[in-house]
């Protein structure tokens, strides 16, 4: 089934990678290519982080060894109104969560494409949280 496709304007994308050593990731992005930690979640022991430098970002999760590349490989595609774009795709694909408004001020559903890659459609918003903080 094909989607409708609204003109929603994509402004970006960032891949999201698997890792299993967090420390080691940031401080190769950070010393070796100049990034920035923009988040580290959570604060103790954090398991997720995004990477910027200037306008690329780069998100990683900390996994285990035994986690399938494709359930921990994705990325995010930032868009004009997830609302909309949630609205059409979801009658031909599975929404895997959202759209919720996180704690982050961000607003973001995900999907996966036929590879199994995870693909999070997101958006800065003020509007308050929808769901908890996990």
């Amino acid at each position: 089934m094909k989607a409708d496709h609204p003109e929603i304007l994509f402004t970006g994308i960032s891949p999201r990678l698997p890792t299993t050593d967090l420390p080691r990731t940031v401080a190769f992005y950070e010393d070796l290519l100049g990034f920035r930690a923009d988040v580290l979640w959570p604060e103790v022991d954090p398991k997720f982080c995004v990477l910027r430098r200037g306008q690329v970002s780069l998100a990683f999760d900390r996994v285990g060894s035994s986690v399938a590349l494709a359930d921990a490989t994705g990325f995010y595609i930032e868009a004009a109104d997830v609302r909309a774009m949630h609205q059409a795709v979801r009658g031909g694909v599975t929404v895997e969560w959202g759209p919720e408004v996180y704690q982050y001020g961000r607003r973001e559903f995900a999907i996966r494409d036929p590879n199994g890659y995870m693909i999070i459609f997101t958006e800065h918003t003020d509007d308050p949280p929808t769901c908890a903080d996990d």
